[in-house]
C-alpha cells in the first residue's frame, strides 16, 4: 500500500502543478501565433456564452513579443487597442496615421506612458459591415496604418498596412504568405586608383563581425554599411564618406534618387523625423568607417531595388578633420551635429548646408572596368584630396513588412472551455491509472 499511496501522491501532484501552469491564451496563442487579445463581453442574444474575434495580421512584422493588437468585441460596440510599435521594430509610428474603418475615425483615446492608442466605436459605426451568416452575426472593421512622408516625400520607410477585424457573435480562417527569396548573391564595388589606393564599400551584419551574405531587407530594418581604403604603401590615410545616393537602378543619374550623406560628410538622413541614421563611432580604424543607415524604398517605385553610390576619399591621417573632410551625425537628444572625430565647428555646416565646394563625380576608365567575383574594379584618376572614388552597392531588395498568418482570436470562455477540457481528460487517464495500479497490487496481495 505504501507503493500505491506514494504513486497516487506523485500523480496528485502533477495535476496541482498542471493546473497552476496552464493559461488558456497561452495554450491558444502557441497554436495560432496571433497578435491580440481576447474577446470581452457576452451578448445576451446569441446561444453562444461569448463572441470571439478575428484579427488579420499578415501585413504587421512579429519582431516585437508585443501584440501590437488588441480587440474587445463587447455587447454594443468594439474597442480597439493599438501599441504604436505597430510593427515591432522599435519605431513608433504617429497617432495621427492610425484611423478605424473606412469612415477613418480616430482614436479616441491615447496613453503616452505607455505608447498606446484606443478606438472605441458602436458596432455600426465607422463604416462598419454586418454579415448574417446561419451561425453567427459577423462585424467587419479594419484598423488603418497610413503614413504621411515625414520629412522627404520621396522615400517611404514604414508601408501603409490595413489590419481586418470581424467580430463573430460568434466563428474562422487563416491565411499564410511567405516572402521572396532572391537568387541573386550580394554585390559590393571595389575601386582601385592609380596610386593603388583601394576603396570598397560592404554590408555587413548586426555586430560588424562579417560581411552580410543576403541583399534582401524589409522597411524598419537598417543597412548596416562599412567603408574601407587599403592604403598599400601610403602613408597613414583617413577615409570620408563624402557623400551616398541612392537610386532604383545603377544609373547614378536616374531618377528619383536619394541622397542619404551629403554636403562632405553630413548624414542628412538622421536630421529626419523618422530615422536614426548614424556613422558609427569610434572607427574600427582610420581607413574604415562604419555606418548605419534605416531601410528605406521608393515611394510608388514598384521595382524595390536600391542601388547605392558612394563617394569616398582620403585625407592624410595627420591632417585633422575641417568642413570638407568629416563623419557628421545629428544627436537628436541634443539637437546638435557631432563628429565621429575633431571639434563640433566641422559640422555647424551641416545644419546650414553650406560646407565649401560640392563632391565632383568620378567618372570610371570604362577600357579598365572587370568584373571578378561580384566585385567591380575600376582605375580611377587620383582626386584632389589625394584620393577619390565613386563606389556602388547593389541591388538590396526592399520588402515591405514581413507577412504573418492571419486568424482568429478566441473568446475568454471558449478558450477556458477548450484547456478545462483537456486537462479534464487527461486527470481521467491518470486517475484510471492509478486504479488499475491499485487493482493489480489488490489481487496480488490478498488480504
Amino acid at each position: 500500500m505504501r507503493f500505491t499511496s506514494c504513486l497516487g501522491f506523485a500523480l496528485f501532484c502533477c495535476l496541482l502543478e498542471m493546473g497552476a501552469a496552464y493559461s488558456s491564451w497561452g495554450f491558444l496563442r502557441g497554436e495560432t501565433e496571433l497578435w491580440g487579445a481576447q474577446s470581452l463581453g457576452q451578448p445576451h442574444a446569441f446561444s453562444q456564452p461569448s463572441p470571439w474575434v478575428w484579427v488579420d495580421v499578415s501585413q504587421l512584422q512579429a519582431a516585437s513579443p508585443l501584440h501590437p493588437v488588441s480587440v474587445w468585441c463587447q455587447e454594443a460596440q468594439v474597442v480597439v487597442t493599438v501599441h504604436r510599435d505597430l510593427f515591432g521594430t522599435g519605431r513608433l509610428v504617429r497617432a495621427a496615421d492610425l484611423t478605424l474603418g473606412t469612415a477613418a475615425c480616430p482614436a479616441t483615446a491615447q496613453n503616452a506612458a505607455e505608447n498606446v492608442v484606443t478606438f472605441t466605436a458602436g458596432l455600426h459605426e465607422c463604416g462598419s459591415t454586418l454579415r448574417v451568416t446561419p451561425e453567427a452575426l459577423i462585424y467587419s472593421t479594419s484598423l488603418n496604418y497610413s503614413p504621411v512622408h515625414a520629412g522627404n516625400p520621396v522615400i517611404i520607410r514604414t508601408s501603409p498596412a490595413v489590419v481586418p477585424i470581424e467580430c463573430h457573435y460568434p466563428r474562422r480562417n487563416n491565411v499564410s504568405s511567405y516572402a521572396i527569396q532572391p537568387t541573386w548573391a550580394p554585390f559590393h564595388s571595389t575601386l582601385s586608383s592609380e596610386q593603388r589606393l583601394l576603396f570598397s564599400l560592404h554590408l555587413m551584419n548586426d555586430d560588424w563581425s562579417t560581411e552580410r551574405a543576403s541583399t534582401v531587407f524589409q522597411l524598419g530594418e537598417v543597412l548596416h554599411m562599412q567603408a574601407s581604403v587599403s592604403v598599400g604603401n601610403h602613408a597613414p590615410l583617413r577615409l570620408f564618406v563624402d557623400s551616398c545616393v541612392a537610386t532604383p537602378s545603377p544609373d547614378r543619374g536616374s531618377s528619383p534618387q536619394y541622397a542619404f550623406i551629403d554636403f562632405s560628410g553630413c548624414m542628412v538622413d538622421g536630421r529626419l523625423d523618422d530615422a536614426t541614421s548614424t556613422f558609427i563611432s569610434p572607427r574600427p580604424r582610420l581607413d574604415v568607417l562604419q555606418f548605419a543607415v534605416d531601410v528605406f524604398k521608393f515611394a510608388g517605385d514598384s521595382s524595390s531595388l536600391l542601388y547605392i553610390t558612394c563617394h569616398l576619399k582620403v585625407s592624410p591621417a595627420s591632417q585633422p578633420p575641417d568642413p570638407q573632410n568629416k563623419a557628421c551625425s545629428f544627436h537628436k537628444p541634443s539637437g546638435l551635429w557631432a563628429p565621429v572625430e575633431g571639434t563640433r565647428a566641422v559640422c555647424s555646416c551641416c545644419e546650414t548646408q553650406s560646407c565649401g565646394t560640392a563632391r565632383r563625380s568620378l567618372q570610371p576608365f570604362s577600357s579598365s572596368h572587370q568584373h571578378r567575383r561580384g566585385r567591380s574594379r575600376r582605375e580611377l584618376p587620383l582626386g584632389p584630396t589625394l584620393g577619390e572614388a565613386d563606389v556602388m552597392l547593389g541591388p538590396l531588395l526592399i520588402h515591405g513588412q514581413q507577412q504573418h498568418p492571419a486568424g482568429r482570436v478566441p473568446s475568454a470562455g471558449a478558450g477556458s472551455h477548450v484547456g478545462l477540457g483537456l486537462a479534464a481528460g487527461l486527470a481521467i487517464l491518470l486517475l484510471a491509472a492509478l486504479g488499475a495500479l491499485v487493482a493489480r497490487r489488490t489481487h496480488s496481495n490478498p488480504v
